[in-house]
């Protein structure tokens, strides 16, 4: 059988890396003095280890909530001596100076810093400490990294506040630092580079760079890149100001072999990109393997009319380009950015990857080529990956996934591409797509939406979140992360006043994680505070004396937490759950949903021999008595009540301590209301284990409690004979079956259902195949 998509297993090294890090204590440190981690004095790792330990710890604690960062982690590789480092990335606040600082004896070849706010002047200090060994350095959005940290700040007064002065302007400038002594450097980063800081004084000691990326920066002058016209092979420009001196200066780069000078968006650019500038660049940078020129807004002059468009289909040939410039390139590019462009949308163009939006490919090309340092412009494409996916179909399934998951993961703290991450999760994951996905893919993009519904308590996120989880089989396909989805649905559900759509989502999911999992399960959620919220909820809708969908899942949810739970039970009966019972059932008397789910959870209340003496007084008898007559839906609502009833009456007349109403009277309206019932009917109901029912068999001191519970296991086994003929003969039902019928107390017809439930569980024991499939698939679960 054939693979599913993303199913390629861990390899060896990072699932021992994980191991490691989350038993750190237990397999390469100990804990010394002041809770120090330090590592044991006979080990000895090497770089690649040690690399890939640093990079996936990062990893965990941005994607792991349970991951708790260590303080003293990188003191761990301070020795290079027992630890080796080469070749590590390092992103967003969490790191600090002192981190970097623990690892200054290191040679680091590779430097990877990206969005690290919370650096300061002195990691400009620690750098100086790599200069030797340093080839690769990325300071990508780092831009506190060239202020001093605390000090004195710059004079100014109200009028520069008004003027809206950002905090960073008034705090002092680093000014001694440059890239003197990097002589071995050759690929630099320095996206977002605050504009006080002089970029061509900060790289002129650089003689050797290959690769430069000055993102987002103000640049004063442009003459100072001829400086590496004879090596630098790749620039990237991206929001820098065009000019014709700029271009002019790029022209001469001729060994350049990827050149980025795309924008954000065509509304910010003033630059007109014609003919002739495209044509100077192909002419000139004879090398160019990679162009992105997204954003830019393009002069008509640039395509071939419609007359001269080559016919056949799209091709790649550079003779045959919609583009004219193009057509004097020698071969295709590997990549052309056309992001926002109306160049996107032409038939031929000479590239093998191509960024736009024209179609599926050139949005998934487009989040996977700016997902990293383009956040604004991943979020429009991931947007139009949800219109594909809603409106059309995704063909490259797998691939538009794992972008996505990607791109929710890198940016965990930006609320855009959390709306638009989570929405197209919710189309990606629905049923045209499931047979497609593998286990491990499924469970990515529950964690990746469960982060999100951790960071962020804003409606639009949290919506989408909750509408993406109802993609799943639920409990089972959320069980590995079962504890954390529902604190977080508990955590939705607190505030007084939710969205009312969020809070139906969340009630639904609530309910359908705590049905069909064990009692441990159900325990463990039921002490997080689960049927206090839900009773909360129920409360607020009678209030406000509405019966929507909240109250009805939120009763139901009771049902299924309350089942065969004890705890659980005690915990409803504690928070004033029998005066939501009646006043809910005074409330809404008409309402048959609501109330088989009330009786439904009575009925686990009930079965609790402990808690039993609470139910009976005379008004709940009396109303426990009074739904006996009812018909809403169906027989559920009598069953219900009358099992309630059977489980008191099975305590004994001793605990009857009313006068009114009368023990006998009830129990003769029960004989009433099982004679009324049809035998064939079909149920809303799912037992687990007739253990509470069977309990009432054998037994002289409530005939009618007997045979409410023969009469249960009837119509069950005949209705439903696959699913409850093996459950009864597996929980020894047949023996105690067969000590009703030696009763003398047992009632004539208890007897005759008795036996006939017996020769059903015969029948199905000699033909299981003999069933009614229509039925089966048509069982409701409990709840």
């Amino acid at each position: 059988m054939a693979a599913k998509a993303g199913d390629n297993p861990d390899s060896l090294m990072t699932l021992a890396t994980v191991f490691c890090l989350r038993n750190l204590k237990k397999t390469m440190c100990y804990q010394g003095l002041r809770n120090k981690l330090c590592l044991r004095s006979d080990i000895f790792l090497p770089s690649e280890i040690c690399d890939k330990l640093v990079n996936v710890y990062m990893d965990l604690v941005h994607t792991d909530s349970n991951f708790e960062p260590k303080e003293s982690f990188f003191q761990l590789f301070a020795d290079p001596r027992s630890t080796r480092l080469t070749r590590i990335q390092l992103k967003e606040d969490i790191v600090c100076d002192r981190d970097l600082e623990a690892i200054k004896k290191q040679d680091l070849i590779e430097l990877h810093l990206s969005y690290c706010n919370s650096l300061s002047s002195r990691s400009l200090k620690t750098l100086t400490c790599f200069r030797e060994t340093l080839v690769s350095l990325c300071l990508f959005g780092c831009s506190l990294i060239f202020y001093r940290k605390g000090g004195a700040p710059l004079a100014f007064n109200e009028d520069t506040e008004d003027e809206g002065e950002s905090p960073i302007s008034r705090q002092a400038l680093e000014t001694d630092f440059n890239f003197q002594g990097f002589n071995r450097l050759r690929l630099l980063n320095l996206g977002g580079l605050p504009d006080e800081v002089d970029a061509e004084n900060l790289l002129k000691p650089l003689k050797s760079l290959s690769s430069l990326d000055l993102s987002n920066v103000h640049l004063l002058g442009t003459a100072f890149l001829t400086q590496w016209k004879d090596r630098l092979a790749y620039l990237v420009l991206y929001n820098v100001d065009l000019s014709e001196e700029l271009v002019n200066t790029v022209e001469e780069l001729v060994n350049l072999r990827h050149l980025d000078i795309s924008r954000e968006s065509r509304r910010t650019s003033k630059f007109k990109m014609s003919r002739k500038i495209l044509s100077a660049i192909v002419q000139r940078l004879v090398n160019l393997i990679s162009l992105d020129i997204s954003g830019h807004v393009m002069l008509d002059n640039c395509t071939v009319s419609p007359c001269e468009e080559a016919m056949g289909r799209p091709s790649n040939e550079p003779c045959k380009s919609s583009i004219y410039p193009f057509k004097e390139l020698k071969r295709p590019l590997q990549f052309l950015g056309l992001y926002d462009t109306t160049l996107c949308n032409v038939t031929h163009i000479p590239a093998y990857k191509v960024t736009g939006s024209k179609n599926e490919d050139q949005v998934l090309n487009a989040i996977e080529a700016y997902t990293e340092f383009r956040p604004e412009l991943a979020h429009r494409a991931i947007n139009q990956l949800f219109d594909i996916a809603r409106i059309q179909h995704c063909s490259q399934l797998l691939r538009a996934l794992q972008l996505v998951i990607a791109a929710l993961k890198c940016h965990k703290f930006d609320k855009s591409i959390q709306v638009t991450g989570s929405a197209a999760l919710f189309y990606l994951t629905n049923t045209e797509y499931r047979s497609d996905q593998s286990v491990r893919l499924r469970r990515e993009v529950i964690q990746v939406v469960l982060n999100g519904m951790e960071q962020y308590q804003e409606v639009t996120v949290q919506r989408n979140c909750c509408l993406t989880l109802c993609n799943f089989s639920i409990p089972e396909e959320l069980e590995f992360q079962y504890s954390r989805v529902n604190q977080l649905l508990l955590k939705i559900l607190e505030p007084a006043r939710q969205d009312e759509s969020i809070q139906r989502i969340a009630v639904h999911l609530c309910n359908a994680l705590v049905c069909q999992v064990d009692n441990h399960h159900k325990e463990a959620v039921g002490k997080m505070g689960f049927v206090k919220t839900m009773l909360n909820l129920i409360q607020k809708k009678l209030q406000d004396r509405l019966c929507d969908q909240v109250m009805e899942f939120s009763w139901s949810a009771l049902w299924n937490i309350t089942d065969e739970t004890p705890d659980n039970c005690q915990m409803f009966l504690n928070c004033r759950g029998m005066n939501l019972f009646l006043d809910c059932l005074q409330e809404f008397p008409d309402k048959q949903e609501l109330h088989r789910n009330m009786l439904g959870l009575l009925g686990n209340v009930a079965e609790v021999k402990a808690l039993r003496p609470q139910l009976v007084t005379p008004q709940f008898i009396s109303v426990f008595s009074n739904l006996l007559d009812s018909k809403a839906d169906g027989i559920e609502v009598s069953y219900n009540a009358c099992g309630v009833l059977s489980h008191i009456m099975f305590d004994g007349p001793e605990v009857w301590s009313m006068e009114e109403p009368l023990r006998d009277t009830v129990m003769d309206k029960m004989w009433d209301a099982i004679q009324s019932w049809d035998v064939s009917s079909r149920r809303n109901i799912n037992y687990r284990s007739f253990e509470p029912i069977l309990r009432l068999l054998p037994q002289s001191i409530a005939p009618v409690s007997q045979h409410w519970a023969t009469w249960a296991l009837f119509n069950l086994v005949s209705v439903y004979p696959s699913k409850y003929c093996p459950l009864l003969i597996k929980e020894g039902g047949i023996c105690l079956l067969e000590r009703v019928l030696e009763l003398e107390s047992s009632h004539p017809d208890t007897k005759d259902m008795a036996q006939k439930v017996m020769e059903q569980c015969e029948n199905f024991k000699e033909d299981p195949m003999e069933i009614n499939h229509a039925q089966e698939v048509n069982l409701g679960q409990r709840g």
